[in-house]
């Protein structure tokens, strides 16, 4: 691998830190629907071999999808993150 493949690399880790810097709030966990006349929404969470749920209504249904679609791209970056990291680390070992 030559020197502009690994500038390269860096550089595109630079910006996916720069992406998890302004992600904003983030939540692990979905969005369900509980009811089958009466469906009301809810956020639910498995936490510890254990089922939590928080109401969510209309009103906060859309920040909690938000929350938890930043937790999806956060999980993206860091995947991302670390293929390139793990070449880098590979690339150094080799000089």
């Amino acid at each position: 691998m030559d020197k502009k493949e690994v500038t390269k690399m860096k550089n595109r880790v630079k910006t996916l830190q720069r992406q998890l810097g302004s992600l904003g709030p983030v939540m692990r966990g979905s969005i369900v629907v509980i009811g089958t006349r009466n469906k009301q929404s809810y956020f639910s969470l498995n936490k510890d071999k254990k089922t939590k749920l928080i109401y969510l209504g209309h009103k906060r249904q859309e920040k909690a999808k938000e929350y938890s679609a930043n937790y999806k791209k956060l999980l993206e970056i860091v995947e991302e993150m670390t293929i390139l990291n793990m070449e880098l680390l590979k690339q150094d070992a080799c000089l």
